[in-house]
């Protein structure tokens, strides 16, 4: 079925949504992996594990940070880049100036894996983020065994109590949780989840349309206390300034990144633009 297209139902003709389409895979991907190894498998593989990363301090300075992207795919643009070596491309980023890299653990729409994921946590040393859908606790045990530092968390894809449960055992194991939100009702959800990091993105992944807009327009709703992340729509550096005047702490920057020539230098530009003197007087 086409994403964000009709599925049939019982009842006729079911309007859903891109992101609806997602986490079908997603859920028959989790029931597979849980089929395989068993939750208190992943626990005891867990033990043990090197103390998670903190991200706080690289996100919220004086500059805008830069996540980095290794993302292969989406379901916006279909195939993006074929990263053969992503630990490489993290290597890159990393001497760039990244202070953090995310990863794309999602296969079907984004090419990822959580292969990727133990790759580039073994190639650098700055935190991890993994970046997929998640809707259960097992995949917060799979990030922490894979060496992720960071976990995403879709409000869109999240009822309000799975969202604080989420947050809360995300915490438990020592994963910072980035919260995504898209509107000003999700970001007081996540606010009352007891989010840290918030991360609005320019996209709706209901619609993948995306309105750059969206950051100014939300980010004041998000307290001080909290990191600010601008995800999506960053092309250049000229993006990374206009979201900082806005209020980001960091951005969130795959697709421009892996369709360069030079993900090195292009990180390194995006990292200057953020270090810009003049947004020290802006923020």
């Amino acid at each position: 079925m086409v994403a964000g297209g009709g599925r049939k139902t019982a009842e006729g003709t079911h309007r859903v949504s891109v992101l609806d389409d997602i986490l079908v895979d997603v859920r028959t991907d989790l029931a597979e992996r849980q089929a395989r190894v068993s939750l208190d498998e992943l626990k005891a593989k867990a033990e043990g594990r090197p103390d998670c990363r903190n991200p706080l301090p690289l996100l919220k300075g004086d500059k805008v940070a830069v996540i980095a992207e290794v993302k292969r795919s989406s379901p916006s643009k279909g195939a993006l880049a074929a990263i053969a070596d992503p630990a490489a491309l993290a290597a890159d980023y990393e001497l760039g100036g990244a202070a953090v890299i995310s990863v794309l653990t999602e296969k079907h729409r984004f090419g990822g894996s959580l292969e990727d994921l133990v790759a580039v946590r073994r190639a650098v040393d700055v935190p991890v983020l993994r970046k997929d859908f998640i809707i259960s606790s097992y995949q917060l045990w799979e990030a922490r065994v894979h060496g992720a530092d960071l976990a995403l968390l879709i409000v869109a894809a999240l009822e309000q109590n799975a969202l604080v449960s989420l947050v809360e055992r995300s915490k438990s194991l020592g994963l910072t949780p980035l919260v995504e939100c898209h509107t000003r009702e999700e970001v007081e959800r996540a606010v009352d989840a007891g989010a840290d990091i918030i991360g609005v993105n320019a996209r709706d992944l209901r619609t993948l349309q995306v309105d750059r807009s969206v950051f100014a327009a939300i980010a004041p709703y998000i307290p001080d206390r909290i990191v600010r992340v601008a995800e999506s729509g960053v092309r250049g550096p000229h993006d990374v300034i206009e979201y900082a005047r806005a209020g980001a702490d960091a951005v969130l920057v795959g697709e421009s990144l892996v369709t360069g020539g030079d993900p090195r230098s292009a990180v390194a530009d995006l990292v200057a633009a953020g270090a810009h003197p003049a947004l020290k007087h802006d923020r």
